[in-house]
């Protein structure tokens, strides 16, 4: 089974690669003004996850510069399972106002990057 979801996740990274969506272009001030705001979220991912290469292909449509950290190694794991109340992947991590919202699924994060940032 680890062999067939390893050859999976380089076809998945493979095609994510070939076909990548482009960039959203802004003006300068623009982008940096959304850079500012992205910098209190953080993507908990694995590289080869299909919803996790659905939730960065969003991101890189509409020009994001979202930290991204890997939830199989240590500290982001500990920090994911802890902090977060369990090890799912994509989680999106969004501190506003000294909170921190914790929030699952591919689907639920992109609705969210489309409303905040679209």
């Amino acid at each position: 089974m680890f062999i067939i979801r390893w050859i999976l996740g380089r076809i998945i990274l493979l095609l994510n690669f070939v076909f990548a969506p482009k960039k959203l272009k802004r003006p300068l001030a623009e982008q940096q003004k959304i850079d500012a705001q992205t910098q209190a979220l953080a993507l908990y991912q694995y590289n080869a996850c299909p919803f996790c290469v659905k939730v960065r292909r969003a991101m890189r449509r509409q020009g994001l510069n979202i930290q991204t950290l890997d939830a199989k190694k240590s500290p982001h794991k500990d920090e994911l399972i802890t902090l977060g109340g369990k090890q799912q992947v994509p989680c999106l991590r969004i501190e506003e106002n000294g909170q921190v919202q914790w929030l699952y699924e591919s689907k639920d994060i992109i609705s969210y990057l489309d409303q905040r940032f679209a």
